[in-house]
């Protein structure tokens, strides 16, 4: 007996919008398989493109199609209002009622939702923890808490996809820790795909199977999140964590006894804190600050440090007017980032073609949920 498996919906965009001094404009046939990340510097046209796709751009000229529904065609003056378009769109700014409390505001949205609701309230309060906070006054919740509610309120209007606006840009790295799993759950507990904007590289690599990099109003790069984020002109992008590498790697061993996850890339290992609730063969994306990268021109020995990847110094590259290098070490399908001292560079005399040695700290890793 055989099965069908569902096609991923798809988002036809062809579309520009000018402003005075601005220009965006998109040519994307975007595959919505579970989180597609819009990735980009401040500026660079990430949120205009959400709000086209929502349809708060009235100004935006093109096409712009949702499977088989025609959303907007400027040659055909067709254009549906954004009231009229499937979609949730979540503000970084929550755009919650201030004199509702919480269950005020789920109800509300339950209320005016599409027909044929299939997300119950219940489900909404179970998935995001909301039971403790139904009473609560909107001003009374924590950066995190209101995001919560936000997300679970949009989707009880019962959206085709959920558009996220930088919803943790304004939060703590605490409050970012408590919110990035219930974002992670979204397309499989409720089959809903999301796009997700950010400036953050970190929240794109634990979060996106695929993404979009926008600069200056133009796509710089598409694809496999690994690949996209791993290439240099990406990684230009302003990032609190510096250069980043993001690996793909799978749990091959639990050392329950000393609380660690054994996790193999291309024949290499690292050890991390201990992911117990992933079981063998499960993929794991992995974010390393090259900052947290050294490098040995032998084999350490003596050392505290548990990951040592042998390599090949793929590239130097020295920055004018500053201390600092990057380099590549290609350590297997995989060009791995150092940020070493120029000083370091020369006393070492690294050069491309050597074989090296980068050590990484436990600490450095980001595993994804």
């Amino acid at each position: 007996m055989s099965t069908s498996v569902k096609p991923m919906p798809t988002l036809s965009i062809k579309a520009r919008i000018s402003y005075p001094g601005f220009a965006l404009e998109v040519v994307q046939n975007l595959v919505l398989d579970r989180i597609v990340g819009l990735f980009g510097a401040s500026g660079s046209g990430k949120s205009t493109l959400l709000r086209m796709i929502a349809g708060l751009e009235k100004e935006a000229h093109g096409r712009i199609q949702f499977e088989g529904d025609c959303w907007q065609d400027s040659d055909r003056r067709h254009f549906l209002p954004a009231w009229r378009r499937p979609v949730g769109f979540v503000f970084q700014d929550t755009r919650l009622f201030g004199h509702l409390d919480v269950a005020g505001n789920l109800r509300y949205a339950a209320r005016r939702s599409r027909s044929g609701a299939t997300i119950r309230l219940e489900d909404i309060m179970s998935a995001f923890d909301l039971q403790a906070l139904m009473s609560r006054r909107v001003d009374a919740l924590s950066g995190g808490e209101r995001q919560r509610v936000a997300i679970a309120r949009t989707l009880l209007t019962q959206p085709r996809i959920l558009l996220l606006d930088e919803p943790l840009a304004a939060l703590d790295a605490g409050r970012k820790s408590e919110i990035l799993p219930y974002l992670e759950s979204l397309p499989d507990r409720f089959g809903i795909p999301v796009i997700y904007v950010s400036h953050a590289i970190d929240e794109v690599a634990r979060l996106c199977d695929r993404v979009i990099v926008l600069q200056q109003g133009r796509v710089i790069g598409t694809g496999n999140t690994t690949d996209v984020l791993n290439h240099l002109e990406v990684q230009t992008q302003p990032s609190p964590l510096g250069q980043v590498t993001v690996i793909d790697v799978t749990v091959v061993e639990q050392l329950t006894e000393l609380q660690l996850t054994r996790l193999d890339h291309f024949g290499q290992f690292f050890i991390v804190p201990t992911l117990t609730h992933l079981p063998m063969g499960a993929r794991v994306r992995l974010s390393i600050r090259a900052s947290d990268v050294a490098i040995a021109t032998e084999a350490p020995r003596g050392l505290s440090v548990r990951n040592i990847l042998r390599g090949t110094l793929a590239a130097v590259e020295l920055h004018s007017n500053s201390a600092f290098a990057t380099l590549s070490i290609d350590i297997g399908n995989t060009l791995l980032k150092a940020e070493l001292t120029r000083h370091a560079v020369g006393e070492l005399r690294l050069r491309q073609g050597m074989p090296v040695f980068a050590l990484v700290k436990t600490a450095s890793f980001d595993h994804r949920r």
